[in-house]
């Protein structure tokens, strides 16, 4: 397939319905012969990305790697310093930040296989994260990018913790959704290892526990791997200063797992991201699959060093779109892609972090809570009766508060 130019996709207009012709499904609005050329003009931005790869961008990550590894040698020294713990704990952050995102996710989608170094081998990297790399892969790459927002096959929706979804069935486990939802973000790199195990399968009686077994043993390697280093082998390198170096490598991780968790939510989850069912995606074609995509994911806008520290996660829709190409390359094909959308009718959610973080928040609450209180028993009396209070309050004369005089 030859690429088109920017300049000859801007050009072209949204292809009309062909007689007769109906949307796919609600959630998918345009009809079969749109999404055929929807998909090829997604195909003709990937297929132009791929040719054009080369010099910058191995550059570019080569240039990651080393502001990594130099903020985590400075980081590491500085711990000797008792006085500069601050510097110690917010160079480490940024590390284990670059190592995880820019890095680590970017690295095992594959996107810089293409240089042929084995260090930068979605094959062979394995990153700073108790999560083994291959079970990463295979929730991450395999499950989550292929079955994206589909209810039922993406565990990535709510984690087998959370409910985010109202195709989700209530149950009064629910009411902790935003407890959940916190504890989760403090403990996100454990969340992300224990995800292959599907805990709440085994709860339930759809699993047994002996198939876990490989899965166990490689989460455990890897535990003791991370625990070794961060929490007995760099703090005794410090000496007497080893509960200082303990906490500071673990407030690192800390801050690593809450800005994970709330980058990566606010790609998946705002208001406006739909998920879909297994009926409507059954034998769905290229550009479904890309309509798909782009539908159930979220940006989040801002400046090139935020976008760094994201691993370009910001731009959650195009990765999403093109997950194996280098994700410094987004910023380039979002216009692109939002221009596309233009011509379709077609949502491009994006917006700042503070709102995303908003919207993410008040879908974890609201989800918490029953569609209807009616679905559970004594609710339904209580909100009753605190309508009748909000309505007492209402008829009540209103107080003015007078500031005191200057």
């Amino acid at each position: 397939m030859t690429a088109l130019s920017t300049e000859q996709t801007h050009d072209r207009t949204a292809p009309a319905p062909e007689p007769g012709e109906q949307p796919v499904s609600d959630n998918l609005p345009l009809t079969p012969s749109q999404l055929k050329a929807f998909g090829e003009e997604m195909d003709a931005i990937r297929q132009r990305i791929i040719a054009s790869l080369g010099e910058e961008d191995a550059d570019y990550i080569h240039r990651v790697v080393k502001a990594q590894r130099a903020f985590e040698v400075a980081g590491r020294a500085l711990f000797y310093v008792p006085p500069a713990w601050p510097l110690a704990v917010a160079a480490l952050s940024v590390s284990k930040i670059l190592d995880n995102m820019e890095i680590g996710h970017n690295v095992m989608h594959g996107q810089y296989d293409w240089m042929g170094e084995p260090g930068l081998s979605s094959r062979m990297y394995e990153w700073d994260n108790v999560c083994p790399s291959e079970q990463w892969k295979y929730s991450h790459n395999y499950i989550h990018h292929t079955f994206t927002n589909i209810v039922g096959k993406d565990r990535d929706i709510g984690y087998g913790i959370l409910r985010m979804d109202a195709d989700q069935k209530w149950h009064p486990y629910y009411l902790g959704n935003p407890v959940y939802a916190f504890l989760l973000m403090v403990f996100f790199e454990w969340g992300v290892a224990m995800h292959d195990l599907e805990v709440e399968n085994i709860v339930a009686g759809k699993r047994k526990i002996s198939e876990n077994a490989a899965l166990h043993r490689g989460i455990m390697r890897k535990v003791k791997r991370q625990a070794l280093k961060d929490y007995l082998l760099f703090p005794a390198l410090t000496g007497p200063l080893f509960p200082l170096t303990l906490a500071g490598n673990a407030t690192a991780n800390l801050v690593r797992n809450i800005w994970a968790f709330n980058i990566i939510f606010c790609g998946h989850f705002p208001a406006g991201v739909a998920t879909f069912s297994v009926e409507e995606t059954e034998n769905e074609s290229r550009g479904q699959w890309y309509l798909r995509q782009l539908l159930g994911s979220a940006n989040i806008t801002g400046g090139k060093l935020f976008h760094l520290m994201t691993g370009n996660l910001s731009h959650q829709i195009e990765h999403h779109l093109f997950p194996d190409l280098p994700a410094r390359r987004y910023p380039e094909v979002a216009a692109e892609v939002q221009e596309i959308c233009e011509r379709y009718g077609l949502e491009y959610h994006t917006g700042p972090l503070g709102k995303q973080l908003f919207s993410v928040a008040a879908k974890i609450c609201r989800f918490a809570l029953p569609d209807r209180a009616s679905d559970v028993p004594g609710l339904s009396t209580l909100a009753g009766a605190a309508g009748l209070v909000t309505r007492f309050v209402s008829r009540r004369p209103s107080v003015a508060v007078v500031p005191d005089a200057a």
